[in-house]
């Protein structure tokens, strides 16, 4: 056989073996802009007495809405997407021109698993994956969709990539194979019970969930839109008269001139948004605690630490939107890494460079204050909705709770910390807020916050 006879054999074995995989590529990138890297791989697998077209990944670089992007793609059908030595180095070999490159990358990860035959070889290769990855953190964006089944280690990926995205009734993700999980429980579960996204509810793993592939595109182009291009034109002298007839996490939505939030499924009442204010990108947290307020736990404190980092990372704006009566008053919480997670946020507070706002829109009482509108921990500008309450106690009756037993007179406690002296108007007096203001200006503030800390 000559060469070029040989070059379209192997060709035709490749497009063969990844014609499935390529298809779901290019549903993502712009049309017909992928161009492939080391496409001609085959190793020898001692196991399975075969070469591996392609090393069972494949890799490139490609468009998508005209912003270049590097694509790392398991391909199922060789072995199941198993991971091999080789299989590792020719993904990081892309992630290395990524780096070199200041280029996104893009993961389709299915895999079953690692390729059985390698033994400690292979935990080599994963091991020099995972920590590449790692290395690429705030250095690149990595952007992983769980494209059907992913077990074994390889499942670390998505704990270390800035947005995992799950297709819904698709996606499985598991550390072991859930089956083994299953039956190590005495359970017979389908694999969805185990690692689909409803399974997965207090992982945090699941950054966007989308109901197909077609939809990680559109979301795809909004995030890093959000992160690549720091100001857009944008209407800046917009109010929101709706805050003024009812301050509600959904109503302070609308200040966004397009956002996405993240990890939706995980602790629904802390929301964590990227998106746009006067066309500037921020990274926003956004207390939802209804008319009680939101007590902290360490779930909650674990995604806001995650968050922050995610904006120190970027250089993006930090915003605040407190409503919270500080750690969850339950032996639960105290026996729990709550405190460790909320001293790890401070770290990660510390750490972001850009501008740091509050806004007090509901409570901030105790710790929730500390945390999250202080100004000794590092917010530049704080500002308080009218109707807001920034206190020591939640009341005069949790002051009464907690200063019951200490012989202080409970008259005295309830006058104290009366609702009408947590008005805001008692830390302004100390210098502690910046502004009280009517809720539907507060997209008017934030964008002169914005405008002035971000020169």
């Amino acid at each position: 056989m000559d060469k070029i006879q040989l070059l379209q054999a192997r060709k035709a074995k490749i497009e063969e073996a990844s014609k499935d995989i390529r298809a779901q590529i290019n549903d993502l990138v712009d049309a017909d802009s992928f161009v492939e890297l080391s496409a001609f791989s085959f190793s020898k697998n001692e196991f399975y007495s075969e070469e591996v077209a392609g090393e069972g990944v494949v890799t490139g670089f490609a468009m998508v809405d005209g912003y270049p992007f590097y694509v790392v793609a398991q391909n199922y059908n060789v072995l199941h997407g198993g991971m091999s030595k080789a299989n590792c180095d020719k993904i990081v070999k892309c992630l290395d021109a990524a780096e070199k490159n200041a280029t996104p990358v893009l993961y389709l990860m299915n895999t079953q698993g690692v390729q059985v035959g390698e033994g400690v070889t292979v935990l080599e290769g994963l091991g020099k994956l995972l920590i590449r990855s790692t290395q690429l953190k705030g250095v690149v964006p990595q952007y992983l969709v769980v494209n059907g089944d992913v077990y074994g280690s390889t499942a670390m990926l998505a704990a270390i990539a800035d947005f995992t995205f799950f297709v819904e009734k698709k996606s499985v993700l598991a550390i072991n194979s859930p089956f083994v999980l299953s039956a190590k429980e005495g359970k017979n579960l389908a694999k969805e019970e185990v690692g689909g996204l409803k399974a997965l509810t207090k992982t945090g793993l699941a950054t966007i969930s989308v109901p197909n592939l077609e939809d990680v595109r559109a979301k795809l182009i909004t995030l890093n839109e959000l992160l690549t291009v720091a100001c857009v034109d944008a209407e800046l002298n917009e109010s929101a008269p709706l805050l003024n007839e009812s301050v509600t996490a959904e109503n302070l939505l609308t200040i966004f001139e397009n956002f996405v939030e993240i990890s939706e499924g995980f602790e629904s009442d802390v929301k964590t948004i990227l998106g746009r204010v006067g066309g500037i990108s921020v990274a926003a947290v956004l207390f939802d605690g209804g008319d009680e307020g939101v007590q902290l736990t360490a779930g909650k404190m674990a995604k806001i630490k995650d968050f922050a980092e995610l904006a120190c990372c970027y250089g993006l704006p930090f915003i605040t939107f407190t409503d919270t009566k500080g750690i969850c008053p339950c032996m639960c919480a105290n026996n729990s890494r709550v405190m460790k997670e909320c001293a790890e946020y401070l770290d990660r507070l510390d750490t972001i460079d850009t501008a740091k706002i509050a806004v007090v829109y509901k409570k901030a009482i105790g710790l929730g204050y500390s945390l999250f509108a202080s100004k000794s921990v590092g917010f530049d500008y704080t500002c308080a909705f009218a109707n807001a309450q920034i206190a020591l106690f939640d009341g005069a009756q949790g002051a009464q709770i907690e200063l019951g037993n200490e012989g202080v007179d409970k008259a005295t406690l309830a006058t104290r910390y009366a609702d009408e002296n947590a008005d805001p108007i008692h830390a302004a007096k100390d210098g502690y807020i910046d502004g009280i203001i009517e809720p539907q200006f507060v997209k008017q503030y934030l964008i002169a916050a914005l405008q002035m800390l971000e020169r």
